[in-house]
């Protein structure tokens, strides 16, 4: 089975990505059509794409389409370590990119462009670098609800959530993202914690416990796709069926005879996609989200779209210093499902309003450097904790908490003596969900 490029068009072998149909059969399970085709590039003789040709050739001469081959969902379980394949890092480079020893893009020479992208088009970030943890067992679903804020008891196959790994008074550890598999839970996490949450969760397996944890970061790469036209560029990629689903909600697709999982949610504040995928056919998806539209985008870009959102980060936003709560992640908490680390703190906090200080977006005139006083009048009311240049020529951007009682959006403060003034950050929630 292998990926082709056909009269412009982007092609699978057999059942390489299937495209789940909105229709149910009369038993309720989910069907899947018989097309082939997964997307459609635009200028196929671009630079990027002709320097694979020769391997297309050898894909459309091997590339047999069987009318009567069943097409099935296959999930990412089924995933064998791949041969390791360097074809992705090559192409990047072709692009311009500064890839640095541990193998995180940096940047493609074009952050200013990627940045915009992702606010006003379509940008892709390799988040590879960033930690991916299988949890497997037939007690993982049980053993994760009382390991995190989230209720993963309430999630069914093929859904997920946002989650926070706490302390047992609540302080923050990470914000992890999980999908929920037919035999598995796949964590995404940050990078600086991906060793940490692996010994922690390892740490709580009882003798009893039918759970077992795999680190399988370097088994697989991981995509964000992030913007407003995110939907668009899936639509070319004939993905379209996970458009408009749930936060979470994640399809299995094949390409090059392995499993590819698009899931809803970038990562980002905002519309967007993550794609997990074998490392052995990275190349020839990057190239497909390049054809498509996307802008790449590196690690430094990517962490200013960070900034500017007010997404907290292990090490910023997500320290000791603060709880889950006072970092914005309201919408990751559940208060019904029962006890978890952290959770006597995190019900007390909201039944007695003992949220005493909020994470908020500081306009800034000019770079200031994390830790320093945030104060009103002389008097201090908080820390900043990230800072990244503005949107605007010459200003500047931070993220910060401030105490409650001293207001929030609208206040302006003295930050290591630059002027700046409290703004909202999409990306944070200050209620519970519904």
């Amino acid at each position: 089975m292998a990926a082709v490029l056909v009269n412009g068009t982007f092609f699978a072998s057999g059942a390489v990505a299937p495209v789940r149909r909105s229709d149910h059969t009369a038993g309720g399970r989910e069907t899947w059509n018989s097309r082939c085709r997964i997307g459609r590039f635009g200028d196929k003789n671009s630079l990027l794409f002709s320097r694979r040709n020769d391997v297309l050739d050898q894909y459309q001469q091997r590339w047999r389409r069987n009318p009567s081959q069943s097409v099935a969902a296959l999930s990412l379980d089924a995933l064998m370590p791949p041969p390791i394949d360097n074809d992705l890092y090559e192409i990047m480079r072709d692009l311009g990119a500064e890839i640095d020893d541990d193998g995180v893009v940096l940047t493609f020479g074009n952050d200013e462009q990627a940045v915009e992208a992702a606010e006003n088009g379509v940008a892709v970030f390799d988040m590879s670098h960033f930690g991916r943890l299988r949890v497997t067992g037939e007690d993982r679903l049980h053993f994760l609800h009382n390991q995190s804020t989230a209720d993963f008891k309430s999630l069914k196959e093929s859904q997920g959530c946002y989650t926070v790994f706490t302390t047992p008074t609540a302080r923050t550890i990470d914000l992890a993202k999980a999908w929920i598999m037919t035999n598995s839970v796949i964590l995404v996490l940050s990078p600086s914690t991906r060793r940490s949450v692996y010994d922690r969760l390892n740490k709580y397996i009882f003798f009893a416990d039918k759970v077992e944890i795999e680190d399988i970061t370097d088994k697989t790469y991981l995509f964000s796709i992030t913007g407003p036209s995110s939907d668009e560029l899936l639509r070319k990629l004939d993905l379209g069926a996970i458009i408009g689903k749930p936060f979470g909600t994640h399809l299995h697709y094949k390409v090059e005879g392995t499993p590819v999982t698009v899931a809803v949610g970038s990562g980002f504040a905002g519309e967007g996609y993550s794609m997990l995928l074998s490392t052995s056919t990275g190349g020839l998806v990057w190239q497909a989200l390049l054809q498509a539209g996307a802008v790449p985008m590196g690690a430094s870009a990517a962490e200013r779209l960070r900034i500017l959102q007010g997404k907290p980060a292990p090490g910023s936003e997500l320290t000791d210093d603060y709880n889950v709560l006072e970092a914005g992640l309201w919408n990751t908490v559940s208060l019904t499902k029962g006890c978890y680390i952290g959770q006597e703190t995190i019900a007390k906090l909201i039944t007695y309003n003992g949220v005493k200080q909020q994470l908020w977006g500081i306009q800034l005139e000019a770079a200031v450097t994390p830790g320093t006083t945030i104060t009103v009048d002389g008097e201090k009311v908080g820390t900043l904790t990230s800072c990244t240049v503005g949107r605007d020529e010459g200003k500047h951007f931070g993220l910060g908490y401030v105490k409650t009682k001293s207001g929030g959006a609208g206040l302006k403060v003295d930050v290591g003596g630059v002027s700046g003034l409290v703004v909202d950050i999409p990306f944070v929630t200050r209620l519970l969900p519904q």
